[in-house]
């Protein structure tokens, strides 16, 4: 809809504002306005303790509200090429990491904050509206990626294709892993977990690391071509992440190591998240392997 002004003499002027009606743009709107309910209704009467998880879940919806709104405006005014990252992939980027923190708001909050039975009505009601709405924003966000990733044969920004969306989920998995294993320290009592550790770390800081090129536009700073680093930093991630998802298991519930018997819930699902994201790293080497060697 654009809306135009008319002078006396019947000129039609420039348009004063565009508002285009994509699908994109309605399923943002609908992303920020669920993000600015779940966040809002939390604050307001949800009395919520934990404040550790309570605060991690308001930071995932205020954190994609925040970027929505950026996104939205930016585009409204037409200022893609003024702003200093790659604006196609910015968005995407964006609306992936705020369907991931979207879902694990949806599956921490109801977990903390609505399994107390002592819940006056009106709290449980806040508690469960802030939940409801953290569920449809996570929807909307992947319906956003849905509807910006490439599509098969198309030409497009490296994070909208598969090994772009990849590296979003490895980094937010490995950030998992870290929360679960630092508190209490689980890597401490024998020198193959501080390796497993390593893993994890080099393997975030790289492939953040290319998010980050992507997405500020720098990727011709390598002293290689690009399509030549992903291409060895994915095989070397395969096989570090390879040892650590057959170590970490092994030294942590194999008694004749030293473990303690430290089968928490916790390292469990470390060693869960830990195969999960080699699947993630062996999956990322395949599709990069076929865009490097196929496609060229």
């Amino acid at each position: 809809v654009t809306v135009r002004e008319t002078s006396p003499g019947g000129t039609e002027l420039q348009p004063l504002i565009a508002f285009p009606t994509s699908q994109l743009l309605w399923v943002r709107l609908a992303a920020l306005v669920f993000t600015c309910v779940a966040f809002s209704v939390a604050a307001h009467g949800a009395e919520l303790s934990h404040r550790g998880m309570a605060d991690w879940c308001i930071f995932c919806w205020a954190f994609s509200f925040a970027c929505t709104l950026l996104v939205l405006l930016v585009e409204q005014f037409g200022l893609q090429t003024r702003a200093p990252v790659s604006w196609s992939n910015f968005p995407i980027t964006v609306a992936c990491y705020a369907a991931l923190l979207c879902l694990s708001a949806s599956i921490i909050f109801p977990l903390f904050f609505l399994k107390d039975q002592y819940l006056r009505n009106e709290v449980r009601d806040h508690r469960i509206a802030s939940t409801v709405f953290s569920c449809l924003a996570a929807v909307a966000y992947m319906g956003e990626v849905s509807l910006s990733k490439a599509r098969p044969g198309e030409v497009a920004s490296y994070m909208a294709t598969a090994p772009g969306l990849l590296k979003v989920f490895q980094t937010f998995v490995a950030c998992v892993i870290f929360i679960l294993i630092s508190d209490p320290v689980a890597y401490d009592h024998h020198a193959a977990l501080k390796w497993c550790m390593a893993v994890y770390c080099i393997c975030f800081i790289l492939s953040m690391g290319v998010v980050v090129l992507c997405v500020g536009e720098l990727t011709g700073c390598l002293p290689i071509p690009f399509s030549k680093f992903l291409s060895a930093y994915g095989l070397l991630a395969v096989v570090m992440y390879l040892t650590a998802t057959v170590i970490w298991p092994v030294f942590q519930f194999d008694k004749s190591y030293g473990s303690r018997g430290r089968n928490s819930p916790r390292v469990i699902a470390a060693a869960v998240l830990t195969a999960f994201n080699f699947l993630l790293y062996l999956a990322d080497l395949a599709y990069t392997a076929k865009l490097v060697f196929v496609t060229v």
